[in-house]
């Protein structure tokens, strides 16, 4: 057999039902000498690595979609789908798969999905109970069908002979024609047999009747049959709303007749299965898979009509950055590009990756900044969205944009800046929208997504940059805000940010710590009335002490930055809490090894420390700071013993041995006793005053 070969795209379906994208290649049907027949091979476009091997089993049943689809399962939960660029290229693999089995091409299943308990009662049963024969379209017989329809559920063959029933001559579209007449006539009863009917066609869950049954001829009347539930009252009005209330907006005009009609499809399908089905959960498993999988499918050819479009991207880039744009117009540009961000989240890696590059390099970014500068709320929380599209489909993308910016355009309309002030501005009492940018800012300074081969001093030239122009904004921006709750949550997601810095950028950070005295301003916030506050300004300072930098631990030091934690303890009381035990906890880890810190803690603030006894904390500070004291004495006499003259008689040297063994040392004279004094470790005079 000729090795035949087709661009594809390869699917699987997850655990949540949805469609996962496997990647592109190109298919081909060619016999595996280790599989032992004909098999699907599947190689990335690329790089050539084998993205799908899947032998043709005469039992599987494949099935043919929307002339461009093949699927079929392979093991229990296990489904796969091709989903190919060209109707000819699906149908050469369609026959080859049928020739293998021997089936006819014509068909658009090549089996019955029969489990084998089910397979083994048909066998027992007569030929003729195979079949199912429905009754003459007709009002009168509306009861008699509703109940084969719905008696047929339970038994996978049944339901594939259902649906081949329903498909030949025209029966569906007849159904769909009665109810016009039942709804002319008033008759409920038949538009309750009608419900019933439509209701179990869709848990068919075949995509050859969705072709049908959501054309442009039926779909409405789909619709209408399922506003007729019999646990209803009175009806659902949803084609109302679909004619109606629900409005299409061309932000562009689209000439194109045959995406118009797929928008339109689109959405419609998607309110059948969104709002007007009841929730899956109901219902047994998969009974709406191919639902979900022929939207899935419509919304990646809708993305990739609009996107090789280049003259209507253009023309709405053209319109949105353009400042006689009426506001009302730019807001339903950018909900339209929101729109179409979410639907390219269908696309496979390949072409979305082509897809925000063929957005950018239309200028998707400096356009951004024009709309999240606007005063209406909607249209910036639009244009956030977008952003975050943005930044998690390629944050080195945004970054190597925000660089550039400064070179071109006056700091003050950076967007990186829009963006800082878009967060302190946030108006939502719940902040929403400030953690969705701090989440956002988050992503861009984060060193673990600028390891990339391509650009190694990504990572080196965007910090530098971050902390040149950005980082002073989000630090002063909140200096003139008013002392109230909202102002407390955005400097503590402000604090968030710098602790994850402390943890992540060293040398950066370090620096502009202690150039712009940061730790001492930000423990100002330890007095805040505000608790969880205080304790993100505590939390600030321990992932700095928990860094074990002596260049930290001098600037602390120099600065006497635990006055304001101690005095916070103190005023704390006895008091049980959250951030009486964050603060000892603090003291309990500089406990441990922070040697330098200990010393500054006992020297200068032990005496208000030595009265707290409900926990052994600073007792323990006290004793390792005699122990290292001691340890340094015995040090430094042992270095002194070590570089004496060897002409100093044996009674001088034994004066000295004593004094290594802690023994009282009279000195003969004061110049050793001065001598003595020099070598001995500093007097510390506010230690126990």
């Amino acid at each position: 057999m000729s090795d035949t070969r087709r661009r594809v795209k390869v699917y699987t379906l997850n655990e949540d039902r949805q469609w996962d994208d496997r990647g592109t290649g190109h298919v081909s049907s060619t016999f595996v000498e280790r599989l032992k027949g004909i098999s699907l091979l599947v190689r990335a476009e690329s790089d050539g690595s084998l993205l799908l091997e899947s032998k043709i089993s005469p039992n599987t049943a494949y099935q043919k979609q929307q002339d461009t689809l093949i699927v079929w399962s392979e093991a229990e939960n296990y489904d796969l789908a091709l989903s190919f660029q060209e109707k000819a290229g699906c149908d050469e693999i369609w026959e080859k798969i049928c020739q293998v089995q021997g089936k006819d091409p014509a068909l658009e299943i090549t089996q019955d999905p029969i489990d084998e308990s089910e397979e083994e009662r048909f066998e027992e049963m007569p030929e003729t109970s195979h079949l199912v024969e429905l009754p003459p379209c007709e009002l009168a017989r509306l009861e008699e069908i509703a109940d084969l329809v719905t008696s047929v559920l339970s038994s996978p063959i049944r339901r594939e002979k259902l649906a081949l029933a329903l498909m030949s001559e025209g029966y569906m579209k007849k159904l769909l024609q009665l109810f016009q007449v039942c709804e002319d006539l008033d008759n409920r009863e038949g538009l309750h047999h009608l419900y019933e009917i439509v209701r179990g066609v869709l848990f068919l869950n075949k995509a050859a009747l969705f072709e049908v049954m959501f054309s442009d001829d039926c779909i409405m009347d789909v619709v209408g049959c399922l506003e007729y539930d019999p646990a209803l009252v009175q009806p659902k009005r949803h084609r109302e709303f679909l004619t109606k209330t629900a409005k299409f907006k061309e932000v562009i005009p689209i000439t194109d007749s045959e995406l118009r009609q797929k928008i339109h499809q689109t959405y419609r399908v998607q309110y059948i299965q969104d709002i007007i089905l009841p929730t899956p959960s109901v219902f047994e498993e998969n009974f709406l898979s191919t639902l979900t999988s022929f939207i899935f499918f419509n919304k990646v050819e809708i993305v990739s009509m609009l996107q090789e479009d280049e003259k209507f991207l253009t023309e709405v880039f053209a319109q949105l950055t353009d400042e006689a744009t009426e506001d009302s117009k730019r807001r339903e540009l950018v909900n339209f590009f929101k729109e179409f961000c979410a639907f390219s989240q269908t696309l496979q890696p390949q072409n979305r990756d082509a897809f925000f590059k063929t957005l950018a390099n239309l200028g998707i970014l400096p356009a951004l900044e024009i709309v999240m500068g606007m005063d209406d709320l909607q249209v910036r929380a639009a244009a956030t969205d977008i952003f975050s599209y943005l930044v998690e489909f390629s944050p080195s993308m945004v970054r190597e944009f925000v660089m550039q910016e400064p070179q071109q355009t006056d700091d003050d309309v950076l967007l990186i800046n829009v963006v800082i002030k878009q967060m302190i501005c946030d108006s939502d009492p719940e902040l929403g929208g400030a953690v969705q940018l701090m989440g956002l800012l988050r992503t861009l300074i984060d060193p673990e997504n600028m390891l990339t081969p391509t650009n190694k001093t990504e990572k080196t030239e965007f910090l530098s940059f971050f902390y040149k122009y950005l980082s002073l904004p989000i630090v002063n921006a909140c200096r003139c805000l008013p002392d109230n709750f909202q102002t407390a949550q955005l400097l503590a997601l402000i604090l968030e940010l710098l602790t994850f810095c402390v943890e992540h950028h060293t040398y950066h950070i370090k620096t502009y710590i202690m150039n712009k005295d940061l730790l001492r301003r930000i423990l100002v916030l330890m007095n805040s009335k505000h608790t969880f506050l205080a304790l993100c300004a505590l939390r600030f300072m321990r992932r700095i002490i928990g860094q074990k930098d002596e260049y930290y631990n001098r600037y602390i030091i120099k600065g006497n930055l635990f006055e304001p934690v101690i005095n916070t303890l103190l005023d704390n009381g006895t008091r049980y809490n959250l951030l009486n035990s964050a603060i000892i906890e603090l003291f309990e880890f500089i406990k441990e090894d922070v040697k330098s810190l200990i010393a500054h803690i006992i020297d200068n603030y032990y005496k208000a420390l030595e009265s707290i006894e409900y926990v052994q904390t600073f007792k323990g500070l006290k004793g390792r700071y005699e122990q290292e004291k001691d340890r340094q004495t015995l040090r430094l006499n042992r270095s002194v013993f070590r570089h004496l003259p060897q002409t100093w008689i044996p009674g001088m040297a034994l004066k000295w041995n004593t004094a290594m063994v802690g023994l009282v040392d009279y000195p003969d004279d004061e110049d050793e006793e001065e001598e003595d004094e020099e070598q001995s470790p500093r007097k510390r005079p506010r230690l126990g005053s």
